[in-house]
């Protein structure tokens, strides 16, 4: 079985580099998920529609109300029930930090930053979600920098008996504050420290 996986995935990808960098490729995978080979950014997503029965740890809560998403590692999620759906999100929505994979693109003498489907474009906030920007024939593509390793989520305490919404409502005010210091925009471990700072000024401990 593990060699007709293997065998399998080998032929998806072989396909994939064979097409053009601008190519958009969004090949489904028979698991629930996407392979994204569009400007050969080569990554797997969860499929749009998915349902999951929660969030990943560490997803950061971007916008208030109904229109609300958790965003973690280039996909947004929306409740659904009482579970959450992946979905594509509004232009115009903004996130503190780019996802760890995305790929740098020049069109029309303008940088853009790609990843799972999504354009974004730098604004004084993070990065706004934009409309897919019309495309030449030839784009130029600038891999992103190899991330660090990934640092393992925090576990966050309530000192003060805070409640679950109390907590989600706080680590949204500070998510959005850290973007506000020196660096926080460029430098995840900045932003990180940012954040946990804050939240300790709420009354949690983050360990």
């Amino acid at each position: 079985m593990k060699t007709l996986l293997h065998a399998s995935a080998a032929a998806l990808l072989a396909l994939c580099a064979a097409l053009p960098a601008h190519a958009d490729v969004r090949v489904r995978a028979n698991i629930g998920m996407v392979f994204d080979n569009r400007y050969h950014h080569d990554h797997y997503y969860p499929a749009p529609g998915y349902v999951a029965p929660y969030v990943p740890r560490g997803a950061v809560v971007v916008g208030a109300g109904p229109g609300r998403y958790w965003f973690h590692g280039g996909v947004w999620y929306q409740p659904y029930g009482p579970r959450y759906r992946v979905v594509a999100p509004r232009v115009g929505v903004v996130i503190p930090l780019l996802p760890p994979a995305y790929v740098t693109v020049t069109l029309g003498g303008l940088p853009y930053y790609y990843a799972n489907g999504v354009y974004y474009r730098a604004v004084p906030e993070g990065y706004a979600v934009v409309a897919p920007p019309p495309e030449p024939v030839v784009a130029q593509v600038q891999p992103a920098p190899a991330p660090p390793p990934p640092k393992a989520d925090p576990i966050i305490y309530p000192r003060n008996g805070q409640s679950n919404e109390q907590l989600e409502n706080d680590r949204r005010d500070c998510n959005r504050w850290a973007t506000t210091q020196p660096n926080a925009q460029a430098d995840a471990s900045v932003f990180n420290r940012a954040v946990e700072a804050c939240m300790d000024g709420r009354g949690y401990t983050m360990k």
